[in-house]
């Protein structure tokens, strides 16, 4: 039986990569990693799965290595959604002849990648965050870079030490500011969020969400836990509301006249810039102007990035997929295509990025995984100082 299982689970993960087809389960078969393979394994045909496995694996029983390596193809995992990264896997596959199997899901890879094993199909996590990568290594289901010339791409800030994930792209945690109200002069740091002339006038989704936590984390990791719980203080004190919505609400209520500033990604105001599905958010963007902090530490930064991980069957593929990300025509269509910055140094913007942010910025150095290990710390003054509340 435990034999037959994992043939069910490792067949429903070809399904899921969409290297077998199936059909959709009833709602009433239960979730469970068993149930849903066993099910899975169900409604395929005997007949196609002896014929269509032998093909497309080489296998000479279904009781074989379902994952043994393929010379033309990678298994992507991924938290980017596929509208965002799909055309630059189609130039990968157009250049080199490799496949790219894609899975998305917006949680728990890194949980799958675990409970699949030595098994997991997955060669690649590409997340949106540091906080993916980091806790796939912290499980110890990364593998490291050690190609010198691939890590020399990626400056040392923007990468694990050991090579256990590179970014691929930059964002930066910017200053929504209203173009009638504000201006650019008067606020210059995070700082000055907490000074008494901004008081009811500042705007910003939960401070418990992970990226106000890594600011707040940045900020204990450049001031000091002390410094940064007063600060904590007088930002709250000058919020206009609860905090609320999502970082696209906050521009949305800067023109709508509830308050003068806000805290949000910079790729949202380009998200919304060119929203064509729901337009009314371009007024939203023209109502603010992004800026970016220059005082002090300078604009805190998140990254995508790019995770190998450590049982993967296509390990050489997976590496020339990370050369690809990293050459200077695909840092700049990836970045452009997700209203971010490109993270191997020297590339240019592309034409939407080049609109939207024209001017250079201090971006500070901190390495995210120091942000992300210190956002436990952020969360307790959150929870302690009732920030939300």
């Amino acid at each position: 039986m435990a034999d037959i299982n994992l043939m069910c689970q490792r067949i429903y993960c070809l399904c899921e990569m969409g290297m077998l087809p199936f059909e959709p389960l009833p709602s009433s078969v239960a979730r469970s990693p068993v149930d849903i393979s066993l099910a899975a394994a169900i409604v395929i045909s005997s007949e196609f799965l002896l014929r269509d496995i032998k093909i497309r694996t080489g296998l000479l029983s279904v009781s074989g290595e379902l994952y043994a390596q393929s010379k033309g193809e990678v298994n992507v995992y991924s938290y980017r959604q596929p509208d965002l990264i799909k055309p630059i896997l189609d130039e990968f596959t157009a250049k080199t002849g490799i496949k790219v199997n894609f899975l998305y899901a917006d949680k728990g890879l890194e949980e799958r990648i675990r409970i699949e094993g030595d098994n997991s199909p997955a060669d690649v996590l590409l997340s949106t965050d540091v906080y993916a990568l980091e806790n796939l290594e912290n499980v110890g289901l990364s593998d490291e870079v050690t190609d010198k010339k691939l890590l020399a791409r990626v400056p040392e800030n923007m990468r694990d030490p050991d090579g256990h994930w590179l970014a691929l792209t930059k964002r930066a945690r910017v200053l929504y500011i209203s173009k009638e109200r504000v201006k650019k002069s008067d606020i210059n740091s995070y700082l000055d969020l907490a000074a008494p002339r901004f008081k009811g006038k500042i705007c910003m989704r939960p401070g418990s969400h992970l990226y106000n936590l890594g600011l707040f984390s940045a900020m204990n990791a450049h001031y000091g836990k002390a410094k940064t719980e007063e600060w904590l203080k007088g930002l709250r004190a000058n919020l206009a509301r609860k905090p609320a919505g999502n970082d696209r609400a906050q521009a949305k209520a800067v023109m709508e006249g509830l308050c003068d500033i806000a805290l949000g990604n910079s790729y949202y105001y380009g998200l919304m810039t060119y929203n064509e599905k729901e337009p009314e958010q371009k007024k939203w963007a023209a109502a603010v102007e992004p800026v970016f902090p220059s005082g002090e530490f300078g604009t805190h930064m998140n990254i995508s990035g790019f995770a190998l991980v450590r049982t993967a069957p296509n390990k050489a593929n997976a590496l020339k997929l990370l050369e690809f990300l990293l050459s200077d025509k695909a840092q700049q269509d990836y970045a452009d295509l997700n209203y971010e910055f490109p993270a191997v140094p020297g590339v240019k913007y592309g034409k939407k990025v080049s609109v939207l942010f024209p001017q250079k910025f201090k971006e500070d150095i901190l390495n995210p995984i120091d942000v992300a290990r210190g956002v436990p710390d952020a969360l307790k003054t959150v929870n302690r100082l009732e920030f939300d509340n």
